[in-house]
């Protein structure tokens, strides 16, 4: 089982997010502070889910602490209530892995937990499909249907979105996109990524608003989005 340590103060949070944790399938350590949470780390943590905001040391400290030991391979993500553009900067150059605002949902959370541990962990095989409601990416065959029903999109149009689907609530810059899809092409630009964004989301039809932009970060694949928000 993969091992994950949640260091969190707030013992709600905590129960709420081992209970969860534990029935998706995964192994859990909790801690109320870095200096305990230190003491349970093992060759065996194969992710931490870190709060900020800790009495004594902070998240952000210890992480950096962390990163010139010999857990240093340790995946890191954050937990916080604050989530301006300078604390995600902070977190990312502290070492973590990704960054999770408060409040959140467990589905979040567990999305988020399973795209950082497929970037940090090669031995373990990538699906080779994904489902979101009715959407079924079939990454073999380069496939997409809605209930069934196949979806015509181009080549770069499916690698974009599978790139997405495969990292669900994982950001992409529009120059990681390029770098990742036309890094032979050196004339590609900006709104070429846009413009292939647009067509997708209007060959997805009810599904168009489960990419989403956010603003000097990227696009990603809402792990949360509900077909229910649509026809509302």
């Amino acid at each position: 089982m993969v091992q994950i340590l949640i260091i969190e103060d707030d013992q709600d949070i905590r129960e709420i997010l081992s209970f969860n944790l534990e029935n998706a399938g995964y192994s859990v350590l909790t801690a109320g502070s870095t200096e305990q949470g230190e003491k349970l780390l093992t060759d065996s943590t194969a992710l931490l889910l870190l709060d900020v905001m800790l009495p004594g040391e902070s998240g952000f400290q210890f992480a950096r602490r962390l990163k010139s030991s010999s857990f240093r391979d340790i995946p890191i993500i954050f937990l916080t209530a604050r989530s301006s553009e300078n604390d995600l900067l902070t977190g990312f150059s502290a070492g973590g892995d990704d960054y999770i605002a408060k409040p959140f949902s467990i589905n979040e959370v567990l999305a988020r937990i399973k795209a950082v541990l497929k970037r940090t962990c090669p031995q373990e095989k990538p699906s080779d499909c994904a489902d979101f409601l009715g959407l079924h990416i079939d990454f073999d065959q380069s496939t997409v249907s809605i209930d069934s029903r196949e979806i015509n999109l181009s080549r770069k149009e499916f690698d974009i979105l599978a790139l997405l689907a495969k990292e669900p609530g994982s950001y992409f810059s529009r120059s990681a996109i390029i770098e990742r899809l036309w890094k032979d092409a050196p004339y590609v630009i900006d709104r070429t990524v846009d413009v292939h964004i647009a067509r997708i989301r209007s060959k997805i039809g009810a599904y168009h608003d489960m990419i989403r932009n956010k603003t000097l970060f990227g696009y990603y694949l809402d792990p949360n989005f509900s077909l229910d928000d649509e026809q509302q």
